[in-house]
């Protein structure tokens, strides 16, 4: 297995794709134990001492007013676990708690948390041994932190509740005993420090973001090849237009184009004496449309990687100065801002996906025959394939509503703005899946337009994208069963094999990094 060196704050975008990707062996550097050493000590001072200090003797929440006595504060943190631990629904997936394992451990490495080494390093040793704490995905509201899921992973921390082991799941003290993990028990504030942050919030849209990476390499390369199909101009693509704008993913947009379409006959056949002025938005515009999503993605990723650092408990303790101070970072209103933005450019790149096909499927518009068959009448074609793309781009259309300009008031009106960041996170990858399959039928339709421009080609590049579909699935000149292809296209599209002809092309290693 590889190994990653947790620095706190400093934790980068390829190592967090590397813990989401598969299991590797976390480490924290030695220098980052000394900090973590003084926050605690401060904690212990406090946790003996005869002031209140809320999350150390005090209760929680609007409960922060009722002192606890000092023999009593050990049981308290394991009550705030037990009671915290309400979440229903389907448990998180794997990666998704590799992420949330990772960055509040980072978090808390940072030594503004007042923990002592071995919460750390308990967290680690979990994930080291590829244990998933069972977390039910549903209960959080993005403040105060993700308190109920964080709670059940705390929960397998201390040996109870549940892990998942290879997909079972098992009792967490029976996982941790085989694992030779000891069952991690709780001292004061390091309950409250575990549940108090956003790190399962950041994980899920961390989880989308790193999910909607090759859907949306893909989608320009599909779109590509839909311009071809149509015989589209690539006038649209000329980088002085692009460059009087400025809009920095519309340039690189534009440029990627360009390069996937660079060598096209098909292109080359009708550039002169084409009698069409000027080619449908759907596809003249795509380096403003997609343009725009991939900067929203980009801005997206700067705002995570910053959160996935951040220091995001209550209370924080400055070890520098003596100082524990009661503030707000738990509120998860970034991510569930990051995690809009990022809602309405994954139903934009399937919105736009969508228009295509249908101009394909329109004889009038793409001048192919009528629904991609040669028999139109005999035969519907592609014609019922983009009805189930429009449905699921009128299904985004309602998921990419904005969770984060919804607030309920919780804990008797203490609390009482917050942030849904975590379904604003969560709710990303039902819609990455529902465009994920409009491109795949996209794939399709594209790959289908250019068998009726044969013997003509389309540049190497996308040939490339049309062999790699027509390895498994051929032409569709006669009606068949056509869901099977669908899930074979979308497979294409999500597992990065249609991506990789615009990875060949730009030699970039993320689509993240601007050109």
């Amino acid at each position: 297995m590889s190994k990653i060196i947790l620095n706190p704050g400093h934790v980068t975008l390829e190592q967090l794709q590397a813990i989401h990707s598969d299991v590797c062996q976390l480490e924290l550097p030695e220098a980052a134990r000394g900090v973590v050493r003084a926050a605690h000590a401060l904690v212990k001072a406090a946790a003996d001492g005869d002031a209140p200090v809320y999350g150390v003797n005090t209760g929680f929440g609007k409960l922060a007013n009722k002192r606890i006595d000092k023999h009593q504060l050990d049981a308290l943190q394991r009550n705030l676990i037990r009671s915290h631990s309400v979440g229903v629904g389907e448990p998180l997936a794997a990666p998704i708690m590799r992420l949330m394992m990772a960055t509040k451990a980072a978090s808390l490495a940072r030594g503004y948390s007042g923990c002592r080494e071995v919460v750390i390093d308990t967290l680690l040793a979990v994930h080291n041994a590829g244990l998933v704490p069972y977390v039910p995905s549903q209960g959080s509201v993005g403040a105060s932190g993700d308190l109920a899921p964080l709670s059940h992973m705390t929960l397998a921390l201390m040996g109870e509740g549940d892990m998942l082991v290879d997909g079972v799941r098992v009792p967490a003290l029976q996982a941790l005993q085989q694992a030779g993990i000891t069952p991690l028990t709780l001292e004061a504030k390091e309950g409250l420090a575990l549940i108090n942050g956003t790190q399962t919030s950041t994980a899920l849209a961390l989880h989308a973001f790193l999910s909607f990476e090759p859907v949306l390499e893909a989608a320009l390369v599909i779109g590509a090849l839909t311009l071809d199909a149509a015989r589209g101009s690539d006038g649209p693509f000329d980088p002085r237009i692009h460059a009087v704008r400025g809009q920095p993913g519309q340039i690189d947009v534009a440029q990627y184009y360009r390069a996937l379409l660079q060598g096209s006959a098909i292109r080359q056949s009708h550039a002169e004496g084409d009698d069409r002025v000027q080619d449908p938005y759907c596809l003249r515009c795509q380096p403003q449309v997609v343009g725009a999503c991939l900067d929203q993605m980009r801005h997206a990723a700067r705002i995570l990687l910053i959160e996935a650092n951040a220091v995001t408990d209550n209370p924080l303790v400055f070890a520098d100065n003596g100082a524990m101070i009661s503030g707000g970072n738990f509120h998860a209103e970034p991510v569930a801002l990051a995690a809009d933005g990022m809602a309405l450019a994954i139903a934009e790149v399937g919105a736009i996906a969508e228009r295509r096909i249908a101009m394909l499927i329109d004889s009038g518009v793409s001048r192919l025959p009528p629904f991609l068959t040669p028999d139109a009448g005999l035969n519907s074609g592609f014609m019922i394939a983009h009805v189930t793309a429009a449905s699921l781009a009128s299904e985004n259309k309602s998921m990419a509503h904005p969770a984060s300009v919804d607030s309920l008031p919780t804990s008797a009106n203490q609390e009482d703005h917050v942030s849904m960041a975590t379904f604003a996170a969560r709710r990303l990858q039902g819609m990455i899946s529902n465009t994920a399959n409009i491109l795949g039928i996209e794939l399709l339709a594209a790959a289908q337009g250019i068998e009726f421009l044969r013997p003509l080609r389309s540049s190497d590049a996308l040939e490339a994208v049309h062999a790699l579909l027509r390895k498994d699935i051929p032409a569709h000149n006669v009606d068949r069963y056509l869901a099977p292809d669908i899930a074979h296209a979308t497979q294409l599209v999500r597992d990065g094999s249609v991506a990789h002809v615009l990875r060949g092309l730009t030699g970039l290693p993320t689509l993240w990094v601007p050109v």
